[in-house]
């Protein structure tokens, strides 16, 4: 028999937190209450497994994370957000539970569940990252670099915010209009995420000004498609 390691979260509501996992497509293997509660699910060979909370924990103070690594990340991501969208009435993107946005060529996503447990779904080939930008790089390009790596591996689109706009105050002088341009998009696209789209509007209609060729609006439009998608994925 191989050797394995299962990850054991907080149980909270066990029938409320299983069932939560029954959305997801998992299969409830235990649910025991007595003498004290234990659960367990499994989907496509792996567990999770889920025992006593203690007393008085919230959810805020309850974090406990694990890492599944899976194929095709991106079914994955849009299995979740369909069976989510179809409990809730649309995708819960914050508060509890919730599921993190989801990039083409992202390598993972979250999916919090209503006791504030993470699970952390993870493509099985990921990158190295370079937090800090390439070091072949430099001025806003590095900047972009760094954020992406915030925004689309750590789900910090803080950090990412911040980098951007830093960098953009300090080198906006000297970039190129398409190095501006992919800044302001992928800023477009946190505020997006975030609700805020006024925000979002504003960084687009800034993008419309810088003096792009034909062929960085092409590749513009590609980046600006997403934050199209995302408040489709939010509000549908």
């Amino acid at each position: 028999m191989a050797n394995i390691s299962i990850p054991q979260l907080w149980g909270g509501d066990l029938p409320a937190t299983l069932d939560f996992y029954r959305t997801l497509g998992y299969t409830v293997t235990r649910e025991m209450t007595r003498p004290y509660t234990y659960g367990e699910v499994q989907r496509d060979g792996f567990e999770l497994h889920f025992g006593p909370t203690p007393k008085d924990l919230s959810a805020e103070q309850a974090y406990i994370s694990c890492l599944v690594k899976v194929d095709e990340l991106a079914a994955w991501h849009a299995e979740f957000s369909t069976a989510l969208r179809a409990r809730y009435g649309r995708v819960p993107a914050r508060g509890l539970p919730r599921i993190t946005r989801f990039r083409p060529g992202q390598t993972r996503f979250t999916v919090v569940d209503p006791v504030g447990n993470s699970v952390i779904y993870l493509q099985h080939t990921i990158p190295k990252l370079k937090y800090g930008g390439a070091q072949d790089l430099s001025g806003l390009p590095r900047a972009l670099d760094n954020a992406r790596n915030y925004r689309e591996f750590k789900n910090d689109d803080p950090t990412a915010t911040r980098i951007l706009e830093t960098a953009l105050r300090r080198h906006a002088p000297t970039a190129t209009p398409a190095d501006q341009a992919r800044a302001l998009a992928i800023l477009a696209e946190i505020a997006a995420a975030a609700g805020n789209s006024n925000r979002a509007t504003e960084l687009i209609t800034e993008i419309n000004t810088l003096n792009l060729t034909p062929a960085d609006r092409a590749e513009i439009a590609t980046e600006l498609q997403t934050v199209t998608d995302l408040q489709h994925w939010l509000h549908s």
